[in-house]
């Protein structure tokens, strides 16, 4: 067991991760930083300032979703295990994003529309984003281990990216049935905003990264101990 804990340490994925979490932990200081330093919108308020969270967690999500569509069009392709593994890992931290734009924009809908919910486009095509891949990981779940299923896994995260776009041009697509604000273009932010939500997105996307990589870790740790008990069982 000591010789299995220290090739652990030097093992690749792991040393990615111990990296992935320095970058990680440099990006957000600088992110709570400038969100602390950025002026409050005149009209809005502090609440405002829930925008350098939501937007970039859904940007995360997106790309979780995006990764785990990819992947899964890896594994039908290549029938290797690795595409299957990532695309699940994907999923899980796509996921959790998703579940932090749907806490987060209550928050900003409750001080700016006065109530908390209301079923706007985008706020419905969010929901069913992250029905969609609840029910992706509940399928993966119950069948693991099951090639069969993990095909039909990947042909349901491949469909599963066209929300994606859906989600994002939701505004556009449904005109004035939309509540929601429109999506942010260039010289939408007021002064001093804009630094604070590129460092938003890039602690999102860090984050993504280095959660993605935690889970693959976990995930071949398990792989090892198992190898490990079968080799001894033999």
């Amino acid at each position: 067991m000591h010789g299995s804990r220290g090739s652990f340490s030097g093992h690749p994925s792991t040393r990615a991760v111990a990296r992935s979490g320095a970058l990680l932990a440099l990006l957000a200081a600088g992110w709570l930083a400038s969100v602390l330093g950025a002026p409050q919108d005149s009209v809005q308020g502090v609440v405002q300032k829930i925008l350098y969270v939501h937007v970039p967690c859904a940007f995360a999500a997106y790309l979780g979703f995006l990764v785990t569509g990819v992947s899964g069009a890896l594994y039908l392709w290549r029938g290797e295990a690795r595409f299957d593994r990532v695309a699940a890992a994907s999923a899980e931290v796509g996921l959790l994003f998703c579940s932090l734009v749907i806490v987060t924009g209550p928050i900003w809908a409750k001080a700016t529309w006065g109530h908390w919910w209301a079923w706007d486009p985008r706020l419905t095509v969010t929901l069913l984003q992250w029905f969609i891949y609840l029910a992706y990981l509940l399928l993966r779940s119950f069948t693991e281990g099951d090639e069969r299923a993990a095909r039909f896994a990947a042909v349901y995260g491949l469909l599963g990216v066209f929300a994606i776009p859906l989600n994002y041009f939701a505004i556009e697509l449904f005109g004035s049935a939309a509540m929601h604000p429109e999506n942010l273009q260039r010289g939408s932010l007021g002064a001093g905003m804009g630094l604070p939500f590129l460092a938003g997105v890039l602690t999102a996307l860090a984050a993504y990264l280095h959660l993605l990589l935690l889970r693959a870790d976990s995930i071949e740790r398990r792989n090892a101990l198992q190898e490990l008990l079968e080799a001894r069982g033999s």
